[in-house]
């Protein structure tokens, strides 16, 4: 098989290769959790102190989506940080997610996979000059550019946590 980043058709070129490390992570991330059930989706670790798959599923979605929407220069819309937020709840903790389906987070991570894919079809090479504010304690700038990158590693950052999580599950029922 050859691995290679290739732009999408309708994005300027290097838009389009920043929006393929993106798309690459995500396709990633449902093959990683290919066959989860969804006692293995919210288990914690074992000592059940840890994020389940289900936290750090719903964590990159929402990440994502706060991106795409800086990318766009518009405030996520209250409707859209109900659904899929909060960022962290009140203890500074990944917000507890239980009992949701491994096809409903993917699902409703496609979904802002190609929320994300619309609007880099709207971006020129220039536009990835662009400088945004983001972080949710201390606001911090980056580029556009910066932004489409971190996706992609803040995505396969938290991949390591579920394969993790999937070694320690299949440990716990031997």
């Amino acid at each position: 098989m050859l691995y290679d980043l290739q732009g999408e058709a309708n994005m300027s070129p290097i838009v389009g290769i920043l929006y393929s490390t993106v798309k690459e992570n995500s396709q990633r991330l449902k093959v990683i959790t290919n066959g989860m059930s969804l006692e293995e989706i919210d288990y914690k670790g074992p000592n059940n102190n840890m994020n389940s798959t289900a936290q750090l599923i719903k964590h990159i979605m929402y990440v994502d989506l706060n991106w795409v929407f800086r990318i766009k220069g518009q405030p996520l819309p209250d409707a859209l940080k109900e659904q899929y937020g909060p960022m962290i709840d009140t203890n500074n903790r990944l917000p507890m997610v239980k009992g949701k389906s491994l096809n409903t987070l993917i699902s409703e991570y496609e979904g802002v996979i190609k929320m994300l894919k619309d609007t880099c079809t709207q971006l020129t090479d220039a536009d990835l000059d662009n400088v945004v504010t983001f972080g949710h304690e201390n606001e911090k700038q980056a580029t556009i550019r910066w932004g489409l990158w971190h996706m992609a590693d803040h995505n396969r950052y938290h991949q390591a946590h579920i394969n993790q999580l999937r070694k320690w599950y299949k440990g716990s029922l031997l």
